[in-house]
């Protein structure tokens, strides 16, 4: 997808606006695992999730390719509306951004405050999608996808740092919404010339990217009512289908119970918050442990901001409702 050329470029803009995250071995991860454990903390990002340096790159491309846009209109649970508000903020842009109704408060109150104008529309994120991208037909603002080779190539610099890094890595263990997160680690590692396993982790609430990639076409499911809001996604991207079904060595799918107790452990082992989607790297990779017996395994947490009420729940041991 891209040289590593490429990515240093984007990695050179990235860290212009933020430090770049630590990838840490943590031993109780490790005993849990019985295999040595490399956590990239993407939860230590500006906005608590991988998504911001996606931002940084898009924003780039679209102020020297479409001077004239006052802005851009886009749809999110939580992580990409903040990276993007807080990039196009910081280039003097509007950012509007849909979410579905009952979206996390903590997450709108985060996008509000890095300067998003908030719309909510419609039960869930694909419908808050389709009211985006009809809202981008009426007004000077550019519709951001939530797959676009910009944000793929600035997501793809935290996938450089980690193999930069780690480049024995034998297996790593990615959450999948939209894909950009799974596609950009498959680009870093192809850059890199490395053979890492590439896996996706989807929640079995939202399985269409593993049930799409079973059929080898699109799947769309019915309902995507899982507390692990950033991969809570009805119809899979398929630009980024092309890439992981090729690319990636599987995808795997976990529950609700599995990913609250996977917060739970980074909770206890290394102290740092968890949000669903950020979790269920984790959560798979103790469900396959067995197979990763002696081997280097990376899990990618990829986001903090879990609302505090939901935290509460998963301490007294629960799973959270939606």
């Amino acid at each position: 997808m891209f040289t590593e050329a490429e990515l240093d470029d984007a990695h050179r803009l990235v860290t212009r606006y933020m430090t770049p995250t630590p990838a840490h071995d943590w031993p109780l991860l490790a005993q849990a695992l019985g295999s040595q454990v490399i956590v990239k903390h993407e939860n230590h990002a500006p906005t608590g999730a991988f998504k911001v340096r996606g931002g940084i790159t898009f924003m780039d491309w679209l102020k020297r390719n479409h001077p004239r846009m006052q802005g851009i209109v886009t749809a999110t649970r939580g992580n990409h509306g903040q990276s993007q508000a807080r990039a196009a903020t910081a280039m003097g842009l509007r950012a509007k951004i849909f979410v579905p109704h009952g979206n996390s408060t903590e997450k709108n109150a985060a996008m509000r405050a890095f300067g998003a104008e908030l719309v909510e529309h419609g039960a869930d994120f694909d419908e808050a999608r389709g009211a985006a991208m009809r809202a981008a037909e009426t007004e000077p603002l550019f519709p951001v996808p939530p797959f676009h080779t910009e944000l793929v190539r600035g997501v793809a610099t935290y996938g450089l740092e980690l193999f930069r890094a780690h480049p024995d890595l034998d297996v790593v263990y990615v959450p999948v919404g939209c894909g950009s997160g799974l596609c950009g680690t498959l680009a870093a590692r192809d850059a890199l010339g490395l053979s890492t396993e590439i896996v996706g982790v989807v929640s079995d609430r939202a399985a269409g990217a593993k049930l799409s990639v079973e059929a080898g076409h699109l799947v769309e499911t019915n309902a995507a009512d899982t507390f692990a809001d950033g991969m809570a996604v009805r119809v899979p991207v398929g630009e980024a289908f092309d890439i992981y079904s090729e690319k990636a060595h599987h995808i795997g799918a976990v529950s609700d119970a599995e990913i609250a107790d996977a917060i739970r452990l980074y909770y206890t082992a290394t102290h740092n918050l968890a949000e669903g989607a950020g979790a269920a790297a984790l959560a798979l990779a103790l469900r396959e442990k067995d197979r990763l017996e002696g081997r280097k395994v990376g899990v990618v947490l990829s986001g903090g901001n879990i609302d505090m009420g939901w935290f509460r729940t998963l301490l007294a041991g629960g799973v959270p409702e939606v």
